[in-house]
């Protein structure tokens, strides 16, 4: 009979995709790029899922009149551009660096192939695209219900990545009010006018860099 393996003691079950993707052999290139930098463009061929080691990204969208909206950001362990998976042709949206960003790129069909031979990162990618789901979701009921002060300090508390992870990042990547406007759907005076009002209640910490205090959940909870 076989001998089971017992798990070592204090060892975590959670299974960690970045370890996985730099060690299982998966074919994969590290891209960088700089602050700024476009990684794809909307209407491009979607070909590959992107994976984010470090630094930011922001996917917006431009329609026929030619306004911009930013629909997502994306930090450190998040994987985006997954649109191909499901039968996507194009781009749907236009990526670019909002930090100097290392990616993780995997062509289609070789993540397809891991996902197969891998159970702990099809299970981890299906809980991050459901867990994606619902932030679209949310952001919609956001955008339908919510002021615009809310929408600011769930964007922020998003961008500190709270609920996320045990220790959530208090110094946000630099993102500019512009950005945060057309996140939210409102004007850079109407951003400027509450994240002066944040910083003077000790919500946030405000000067160039952007940092996010707990007590910001106070916003966004009051009803």
């Amino acid at each position: 009979m076989k001998a089971i393996k017992q798990k070592a003691p204090g060892k975590s079950d959670s299974f960690d995709p970045q370890a996985f993707l730099d060690t299982a052999g998966v074919a994969r290139k590290i891209a960088e790029f700089r602050k700024g930098e476009s990684i794809y463009s909307q209407g491009e061929a979607a070909e590959s899922v992107m994976y984010v080691q470090k630094g930011g990204v922001r996917l917006s969208v431009v329609n026929g009149s030619g306004k911009e909206a930013v629909v997502a950001m994306f930090g450190p362990r998040d994987f985006f551009g997954e649109g191909c998976m499901a039968g996507q042709t194009i781009r749907m949206g236009t990526a670019k660096a909002v930090t100097p960003t290392t990616l993780l790129v995997i062509e289609k069909g070789e993540l397809l192939r891991a996902l197969h031979a891998e159970h702990g990162l099809s299970d981890h990618f299906i809980v991050y695209m459901l867990a994606h789901n619902i932030r679209v979701e949310e952001d919609l009921i956001d955008q339908l219900f919510n002021s615009s002060e809310k929408r600011l300090a769930r964007s922020l508390l998003l961008l500190a990545r709270y609920g996320k992870q045990d220790h959530p990042d208090a110094i946000l990547p630099k993102v500019s009010q512009e950005t945060l406007a057309e996140m939210i759907g409102t004007t850079r005076s109407r951003v400027n006018f509450f994240m002066n009002k944040f910083r003077n209640l000790g919500f946030i910490e405000y000067n160039g860099k952007i940092k996010v205090n707990k007590s910001l959940l106070t916003v966004f909870l009051h009803e």
